[in-house]
């Protein structure tokens, strides 16, 4: 096969991501040529203004896709969280990697646990899932925005007057920085992003030797969970610019995922939750299991929650 070229954002933590994917390939073909091509993504523009842009769908992707239909990259990492539902015709995820832990992390100046952060105190968070969240639990608290990457955002967290940050604790560990953690936050609890913590590899659905390459990378367990998740997040309409979470784990046997999602208005006053489970052995199940948590929080009144902040 000829050369197999990587295209990738250019933050540390997306390098990180490229070069393990690389890592793994050559590993499997130590023959194989593999090289890395940096996207500047509009996201990444967007992460050094002021406002919202950089929760569009698709800001952190769309460059690199349109190199992927251009034939200029053979393959794309992203951070499944990032990926918008919606794939542009002609491409496709051919693989879903082993996912890290999905849970986000509480990065304390003080080393104190979410619950015991002193009233008043100031958490900076980029994601209007986890500031939902924060203020369902903690009203008392000063949530605010911060942007960057994961070293900016700690750096920012050093230089200011807050008191704590949330960040997703896979991105920590594959920064080296697990141990600035002071508390992982239980999933099951604090529900993560949809697909948190894994990574896809996206390709061009007619790159057949590409996708006998990268299939062993594809971990079923893995696609399974994030599916029923992306499938419920498609079904809300959702994206980043909404709070909504989901996690999904299979228990109680080898076919038995229970998925639970959430919706939150922006104050965290209003928080809906549900959890459904099933036999899930195919996508296509999965498939239908988010759809099924979309239904039920529909019944609960989510699409007033989310109409409201499309409207503000």
């Amino acid at each position: 096969m000829s050369g197999i070229v990587i295209g990738t954002r250019g933050s540390p933590l997306a390098m990180w991501q490229a070069n393990h994917i690389r890592d793994a390939i050559v590993r499997r073909c130590p023959d194989q040529s593999v090289e890395l091509k940096v996207i500047k993504t509009s996201g990444d523009q967007a992460l050094l203004g002021p406002g919202r842009a950089a929760l569009d769908k698709g800001m952190f992707t769309t460059e690199i896709e349109n190199e992927l239909l251009a034939g200029t990259i053979s393959l794309a990492v992203h951070s499944l969280k990032d990926l918008p539902t919606d794939i542009p015709e002609g491409l496709s995820v051919t693989a879903i990697t082993v996912r890290e832990d999905p849970a986000d992390a509480i990065i304390a100046k003080s080393a104190l646990p979410l619950a015991d952060l002193p009233a008043g105190a100031i958490v900076l968070t980029g994601s209007l899932r986890r500031r939902g969240q924060l203020l369902h639990c903690r009203p008392d608290l000063s949530v605010q925005p911060v942007r960057g990457n994961v070293q900016t955002r700690l750096r920012k967290l050093d230089e200011s007057d807050a008191e704590a940050i949330v960040l997703a604790r896979a991105g920590l560990v594959r920064a080296d920085l697990d141990d600035r953690i002071t508390q992982r936050l239980d999933p099951d609890e604090f529900l993560p992003a949809c697909g948190q913590g894994a990574l896809a590899l996206e390709i061009c659905c007619d790159n057949s030797p590409v996708q006998e390459l990268l299939a062993p990378l594809d971990d079923m367990p893995t696609r399974l969970a994030v599916t029923a998740e992306r499938a419920f997040l498609a079904a809300l309409g959702g994206g980043c610019q909404v709070p909504v979470g989901a996690y999904a784990r299979f228990s109680g046997g080898p076919d038995a995922l229970t998925l639970t999602g959430m919706v939150s208005s922006l104050d965290g006053v209003t928080l809906l939750r549900a959890t459904v489970a099933a036999p899930v052995a195919t996508p296509a199940a999965a498939e239908a299991l988010g759809q099924t948590l979309c239904e039920q929080l529909r019944d609960q009144g989510c699409e007033e929650i989310l109409a409201s902040i499309t409207e503000s």
